[in-house]
């Protein structure tokens, strides 16, 4: 009888404890997670509004009156058309021509997700986190060494940053060493991560006919040409240019293609300060928004 007593008095207390364990394994509803896509963040703002003017006033001087060498001839048409000058094989731009483009520029891009629920609105005082990289080997935390980065591997980790909240995109993070032809890797490394995570994805490529293989991919996942053009969810990584001042010619070639194709664009410059762009913070600042302007 005291033992019958006793259980019964413990049972409400061992439900009441199941149901608390219950509730803090429970996902968080989405507006009570700590990191959430589009977070407003604040800046860093080390520079005056004049110094910001002087660094844009500087780049304009570049394009106008040093130019930028090494552009593909379809590029260079196109330009010209637009309103650039091309002499003694640079390109330059006038600062009416540049400002005139900034005018027209999408200030509110958004990169799609496949599933609707994970796009990007990257602008104002937004935050987002992504993974990123070449890396061409990994830790292999069971074997306590390296490997090498394989397609399988760069699926897992699409997979993994799926589920994760506190990432936001995919950008290729590795490199697939076991995919020896250029145009195996390029198109396995775009299918591997858009069919291992549904949000946004950043690619790139080593050739312009990869990248046009690449969006017939996209296109037939997407359920035809038009709606991935209507919500691209795939973007292209484009280092454009060999810093100082010089477009890097087949990847310009390659974002013509992605261009044309409906793909946004991520514009790398990556001076070396010292040795590919000026020693000076504020020089090298001047060269990468001016080959990024170009």
């Amino acid at each position: 009888m005291t033992e019958v007593s006793q259980r019964s008095r413990r049972s409400p207390r061992g439900g009441g404890r199941a149901a608390r364990v219950a509730m803090r394994a429970a996902p968080l509803a989405e507006d009570k997670r700590p990191v959430r896509p589009g977070l407003e963040g604040g800046r860093y703002q080390p520079l005056s509004s004049a110094d910001v003017e002087k660094i844009h006033e500087s780049a304009l001087h570049c394009l106008s009156d040093i130019g930028m060498a090494d552009a593909p001839q379809s590029g260079v048409e196109v330009m010209v058309a637009a309103g650039a000058e091309y002499r003694d094989g640079r390109l330059f731009f006038t600062k009416d021509l540049i400002e005139d483009m900034l005018a027209k520029a999408n200030r509110q891009p958004v990169l799609y997700s496949q599933d609707g629920k994970n796009d990007l609105h990257p602008y104002g005082k937004r935050v987002y986190y992504g993974t990123a990289g070449a890396a061409v080997h990994i830790v292999d935390v069971e074997a306590n060494d390296y490997a090498e980065s394989t397609l399988a591997g760069l699926y897992k980790a699409a997979r993994l940053v799926d589920t994760l909240d506190n990432v936001h995109f995919f950008q290729r993070p590795m490199v697939c060493r076991d995919l020896t032809d250029n145009r195996e890797m390029d198109l396995n490394t775009l299918y591997a991560s858009v069919k291992g995570t549904a949000k946004h994805v950043g690619t790139s490529f080593v050739d312009p006919s990869h990248a046009a293989d690449g969006l017939e991919i996209l296109y037939e996942i997407a359920g035809g040409e038009q709606a991935f053009r209507d919500k691209p969810f795939v973007s292209l990584s484009c280092t454009h240019v060999v810093p100082p001042l010089k477009f890097a010619t087949e990847s310009c070639q390659i974002m013509e293609v992605a261009l044309r194709g409906g793909l946004p664009i991520l514009m790398l410059s990556a001076g070396q300060a010292g040795a590919t762009s000026p020693a000076s913070i504020a020089g090298s600042v001047v060269q990468a928004v001016a080959e990024c302007l170009a």
